[in-house]
């Protein structure tokens, strides 16, 4: 069974403040493994981030992988998972796959093309902590790289799992019945949601839908040239401290 995701005082306070509130903004999105910087920008931008826990794992997607900077440009860190007869399985079902030496790749990697950037030697000992331990459910891996990121952005927003609310519905329903519970007045939906869910479905339920319409920011990379789309680990190997202003000066707006 899959570790239990417990709220700290501070956590706890938050959310109780949020709640009071007139306004209230919940994003929802499936946690993922050393997770990029759109996820942490509707991180900062919510009162509440639900974490989606309790869905489908996909394949191939980005819930078992991310991508770092290397001299040629990108390189895909993975994480092997158990999928043989296990096309249904969810992601709190979603078990690792410990007979290969995944573990010991990802932290030379990240050692190899770090370990000259300015802030390596603040967050690599994180890292080799992380790849010793033994890892059995791939939420647990991914709970603990968010959490870690989170804090080192320094974004306070309460997080939630959904596994640990009483919701059902499928796609828009389960998302409406997620923001009803925890009392939104505002929705802040990735770009790619716009396939399945509508403005209607959520202003008849006194929801409004927000898009991020994310705009990547740049910042200084440890090779030449600048690639977007990595793992928040890039930004925070490269400009420490500043992430967050980093982060918080896209141009992204909700729509």
């Amino acid at each position: 069974m899959v570790g239990t995701f417990c709220l700290d005082e501070r956590t706890l306070g938050n959310l109780t403040q949020t709640m009071g509130m007139d306004s209230m903004r919940v994003a929802i999105l499936q946690p993922s493994y050393l997770p990029w910087l759109g996820f942490f920008d509707q991180m900062h931008r919510s009162d509440q981030f639900v974490l989606y826990d309790d869905v489908q794992f996909t394949r191939r997607d980005w819930r078992n992988r991310n991508r770092i900077r290397v001299r040629e440009g990108s390189a895909w860190l993975t994480v092997p998972v158990i999928q043989k007869n296990k096309y249904d399985q969810t992601l709190l079902e979603t078990k690792i796959d410990n007979s290969t030496s995944w573990k010991r790749k990802h932290l030379e990697s990240i050692r190899s093309h770090y370990s000259k950037t300015p802030y390596f030697e603040l967050h690599f000992p994180w890292c080799e902590q992380i790849f010793k331990h033994e890892w059995k459910y791939l939420l647990d891996l991914s709970l603990e790289t968010i959490h870690y990121l989170k804090g080192q952005l320094k974004i306070d927003t309460p997080l939630l799992r959904s596994s640990e609310l009483e919701t059902t519905g499928n796609k828009a329903e389960r998302l409406i019945a997620i923001c009803k519970q925890l009392g939104a007045t505002h929705y802040l939906s990735g770009d790619s949601a716009r396939n399945y869910i509508s403005n209607e479905a959520f202003s008849t339920q006194g929801i409004d839908l927000e898009y991020q319409e994310y705009q990547h920011p740049q910042y200084p990379q440890r090779y030449e040239g600048f690639v977007p789309f990595l793992s928040t680990l890039d930004l925070l190997f490269n400009c420490g401290e500043k992430s967050l202003d980093i982060l918080k000066q896209t141009e992204s707006s909700c729509t």
